[in-house]
C-alpha cells in the first residue's frame, strides 16, 4: 500500500497542475482593445423613394453623460434628400455642410443649434414628439420614409452619395438595428462609455490561438446582440448569454464558434442552435467552459456586457496579441483589418481541381473555366452552399453586363468538399472587347435543409482571344507530276505557235530565206534592209549587153528629139 501512496499524489497533483495551468482573470471596468461595444437604438431602412428621385431620412440623435454635445454634418456628396433632425439632448450644437439638393428639416423649437453658409435650406416646422408620431408625420407628409437612424454621441454624420434605399418593404417598421450596416451614411462615436463593459486578460502567457470570451450575464436585459468580426486571422468566440439572447453574426469567414444561444446569420432566416450548454454566469465558470470547449490552455480576452438598451451592436478586431498592451484601461496600437467576405471563389482551368488560377492569369475565351465557392466551418456546424446565379460585368472602356451567365454543377464528394461547391463555365459568351470582367456569383447557406441568403461572391476573370491561324500561303507548292505537266504544256504551246507561223508563210509568200544587206545602197530609212538577193556575174554575156545598151540607147533618145 506504501508502495501505490506516491503513484495516488501523483495522480491527484497532475489535475491540479492542468487546472492551474489554464489561467482565468477577474474582469474590471475597462476599454476592451479586442472587442467595441454600442448600444443599439431603433431604426428602420426601406425601399421608399419619391417620384422626383428624393429620399427621405430621420436621424435621431443622443448623447452619453459627460461626452461633448457637438458634432459636424457632412452632406456634400448624399443624393438628393429631405433629412429630418431630432435629438433628445437639452442643447446641441451642429456644424453643417449641405449640397443644393439637400434640405434639413428641425423643429421649431428644437435644441439644435445650427451654425453654416446656406441658410436657405434650413427649415424649421411644427414636429411631432415621439418616435413613431415622427414616422407618421413624415410618411403623411413627404409620402414615406427611406430611412430611421438612431445615432449615440456622434463626432461627425457624413453621407457617402451611396443609394439610400434598400430592397424589400416600403414601410418604416421601427426596431432594434445595427446602423452601421447603412453604408449610405456614416457616423462615428466618440469615445464609447466604458461603463457597460467588464474587461480582462489573463496574459502574460501568450495563447496558441486567439479566442475571445463574451458573456452577457443574466441580470442585464440585453437580448439581441450583433457582433461583427473583422481582418483575416483564424480566430475563436465563446458567447453566453441569457436565456433568449439572440446573436446576430456578420463576417464569419476565419471564425470558429461555441455559443449557448441560438445564433442568426448576418439576417438570415437560418437560424443555428446553441452549441454549448451552462447555467452559470459567473466570470470563472464561463472562462473554464470555453477553454473546455475549444481544447485550449488560454484565452486572450474576456468580456462581460451591460447596457439600457435590450439590444447592442459588438465588433470584434482581429489582432497581433503581442501588439496589445493589456494593462488598465488598454488601448489598441494597430488597426484592424479590412471587412472579408464570407466566402471565397477560387478558379482553374481543368476539372481535377489541383491547380489554382492565378488573378493575372489570362484564360482563351474558347476555353472552360472551373470554380470553387468554399467557406468556413463555425464550430462543430457545417453549412453547405448553393450557388442560385451568375452574372459577369466588363471593367474596360465599353461596358458590357452578362446579368445570367450559364454554369453547370460539378460532382465533389462531401469528403473532397466539405465546406464548398464546384461548377464550371463556357466562355463563349465573354468573346468582345474588353478583357478585364468580374464574375460574381448569389449563393445560399443551408443548414440542416434550412436556406437562407448567403449573399454574393465576387472574383476578377483575365479573358484573352484564341490565336488565329496565319493566312494560307498564295504560292503553290508543285511536285514532279505538275511540273512534268506544265513541261509538257509548254511543249504543245510552242508546237502550235511554229506550225502557226509556217501556215501564215504559206499563204503570204514570204520568202523562204532571209538576209541581211551589208551594203549602203540597200539601206532606206532603217539600220537594216531586208532586199531581194540578186544573182552578180563579173563576165556578162554578148547578148545581155547588147539589149542593155539599145534599151540605154532608146531611153536617151527621148529627150533629144523633144527638145528640138
Amino acid at each position: 500500500m506504501e508502495t501505490y501512496a506516491p503513484l495516488f499524489a501523483l495522480l491527484l497533483w497532475v489535475p491540479s497542475l492542468v487546472a492551474a495551468s489554464r489561467q482565468t482573470c477577474d474582469p474590471e471596468v475597462s476599454l476592451n482593445p479586442w472587442v467595441q461595444v454600442k448600444e443599439m437604438g431603433l431604426g428602420c431602412w426601406t425601399s421608399f423613394l419619391r417620384d422626383d428621385l428624393v429620399e427621405v431620412h430621420i436621424v435621431n440623435i443622443q448623447f452619453s453623460p459627460n461626452v461633448p454635445r457637438f458634432f459636424s454634418l457632412n452632406v456634400t456628396m448624399a443624393r438628393p434628400m429631405n433629412l429630418i433632425l431630432t435629438s433628445d439632448a437639452t442643447e446641441s450644437y451642429v456644424l453643417y455642410y449641405l449640397h443644393k439638393d439637400v434640405n434639413v428639416y428641425v423643429s421649431s423649437n428644437t435644441s439644435i443649434t445650427l451654425h453654416g453658409d446656406s441658410k436657405d435650406n434650413i427649415h424649421k416646422w411644427e414636429l411631432p414628439s415621439g418616435h413613431g408620431k415622427l414616422v407618421k408625420w413624415a410618411t403623411q407628409t413627404f409620402g414615406g420614409v427611406t430611412s430611421f437612424t438612431t445615432v449615440r454621441s456622434p463626432k461627425e454624420i457624413s453621407y457617402t452619395g451611396k443609394e439610400g434605399t434598400k430592397l424589400g418593404s416600403g414601410d418604416c417598421t421601427l426596431e432594434y438595428e445595427d446602423p452601421s450596416v447603412k453604408d449610405f451614411m456614416d457616423a462615428p462615436e466618440k469615445s464609447p462609455s466604458p461603463s457597460s463593459l467588464k474587461f480582462c486578460s489573463p496574459g502574460p502567457q501568450v495563447p496558441s490561438k486567439e479566442l475571445h470570451i463574451i458573456n452577457i450575464p443574466d441580470n442585464a436585459g440585453i437580448r439581441n446582440v450583433s457582433l461583427r468580426v473583422d481582418g483575416q486571422k483564424m480566430i475563436s468566440l465563446f458567447l453566453r448569454g441569457p436565456q433568449g439572447t439572440v446573436w446576430s453574426f456578420r463576417g464569419q469567414s476565419h471564425t470558429k464558434i461555441g455559443s449557448t444561444n441560438e445564433i442568426l446569420l448576418d439576417n438570415f432566416t437560418l437560424k443555428l442552435q446553441p452549441t454549448v450548454t451552462m447555467a452559470s454566469d459567473s466570470a470563472a465558470d464561463v472562462q473554464r467552459k470555453a477553454l473546455d470547449y475549444f481544447k485550449a490552455s488560454a484565452f486572450t480576452s474576456y468580456s462581460e456586457i451591460w447596457a439600457e438598451e435590450s439590444a447592442v451592436s459588438l465588433l470584434v478586431e482581429r489582432k497581433d496579441y503581442t501588439s496589445v498592451t493589456v494593462a488598465g484601461t488598454s488601448t489598441p496600437l494597430t488597426t484592424s483589418a479590412a471587412h472579408q467576405m464570407p466566402l471565397l471563389m477560387q478558379l482553374y482551368t481543368s476539372p481535377d481541381y489541383r491547380s489554382p488560377l492565378d488573378p493575372s492569369t489570362k484564360v482563351q475565351s474558347d476555353k472552360r473555366i472551373y470554380a470553387e465557392i468554399s467557406g468556413h466551418a463555425l464550430g462543430e456546424i457545417v453549412l453547405t452552399i448553393q450557388v442560385m446565379s451568375c452574372s459577369v460585368r466588363s471593367r474596360g472602356s465599353c461596358p458590357a453586363v452578362e446579368e445570367q451567365m450559364p454554369f453547370i454543377p460539378e460532382a465533389c464528394s462531401s469528403s473532397a468538399c466539405p465546406n464548398s461547391t464546384r461548377l464550371s463555365f463556357s466562355l463563349d459568351p465573354l468573346q468582345r472587347l474588353s478583357s478585364n470582367w468580374d464574375l460574381e456569383c448569389s449563393v445560399k447557406l443551408c443548414y440542416s435543409e434550412k436556406c437562407g441568403d448567403g449573399g454574393r461572391v465576387k472574383r476578377n476573370l483575365e479573358i484573352s482571344q484564341p490565336c488565329i491561324s496565319p493566312p494560307t500561303s498564295p504560292y503553290f507548292d508543285f511536285g514532279l507530276p505538275a511540273v512534268l505537266s506544265i513541261a509538257f504544256g509548254g511543249f504543245l504551246i510552242g508546237v502550235l505557235l511554229i506550225g502557226a507561223l509556217w501556215f501564215i508563210k504559206i499563204k503570204t509568200g514570204y520568202p523562204t530565206r532571209l538576209d541581211v544587206s551589208s551594203t549602203a545602197t540597200n539601206l532606206s530609212g532603217c539600220p537594216c534592209s531586208v532586199t531581194k538577193r540578186q544573182p552578180l556575174s563579173t563576165n556578162p554575156s554578148p547578148s545581155e549587153n547588147s539589149s542593155a545598151n539599145a534599151s540605154i540607147g532608146s531611153t536617151q533618145s527621148t529627150p533629144t528629139s523633144s527638145m528640138a
